[in-house]
């Protein structure tokens, strides 16, 4: 859906409520248009924001994406469609998209105000991403983790098992960027643990990428 000019520009000094609906995984699903963008957020966080959801987009700036061979990414949490939306528009990437979403209702929303527009091949599953990536027998060249309840990320994927099942999901040369908070000293903490415990036993050669109150944890050393 697109917006008239005038109210882009008013948005840049002024957010508007586009709507709310009640999700079947979050309660409270709200849509604004800000920015000249339109923003997905619960009562807790922010999902997706165009190309100011500044973790994956300072993420990609960092890892270079014209040294790699990237045709087909998965999204695990798709919200909105941020990620594709800035990867065309931004980075002017042609990539194939798989998105695995278990609301519906973001799925709604994403088709209706964002991805439509998008000249990039979408296909969004509704599903829970556990279940995705164990059964899942196609091979990608970046997957990207973004997946959380609100301000949580369920425990299931936190797991080595989740991780050894994304690994299975990897091209060759494949890229994962997992997404987590790392705002307060008790985030970064648990970012930490994750880190050590769970995410360098599966890709030895990790690190993270400091991004703007959140760290991205990647599979590249460089």
């Amino acid at each position: 859906m697109k917006q008239p000019f005038w109210k882009k520009i008013l948005s840049y000094v002024y957010e508007f409520h586009v709507e709310s609906i009640a999700g079947d995984i979050n309660d409270t699903l709200h849509v604004s248009y800000t920015q000249g963008r339109y923003q997905l957020s619960t009562q807790n966080a922010i999902y997706s924001f165009g190309d100011l959801y500044t973790n994956y987009y300072q993420a990609f700036e960092q890892i270079n994406l014209d040294k790699y061979d990237i045709q087909n990414v998965l999204i695990l949490g798709f919200g909105l469609g941020s990620i594709p939306l800035m990867l065309e528009n931004n980075f002017h990437k042609n990539y194939n998209y798989t998105g695995v979403e278990i609301d519906e209702y973001v799925i709604y929303l994403a088709d209706k105000y964002v991805t439509y527009a998008l000249k990039s091949p979408i296909d969004i599953i509704s599903t829970d991403a556990l279940t995705f990536v164990k059964i899942c027998q196609q091979r990608f060249d970046l997957i990207c983790v973004d997946i959380f309840l609100d301000d949580v990320i369920p425990d299931d994927f936190q797991q080595q098992d989740f991780l050894e099942s994304v690994k299975l999901l990897l091209t060759k040369n494949g890229i994962v960027l997992y997404n987590r908070l790392a705002q307060t000293e008790e985030d970064k903490k648990d970012s930490t643990i994750f880190f050590k415990e769970e995410f360098l036993p599966v890709f030895p050669k990790g690190r993270y990428i400091d991004v703007d109150g959140n760290w991205m944890f990647t599979n590249i050393s460089d």
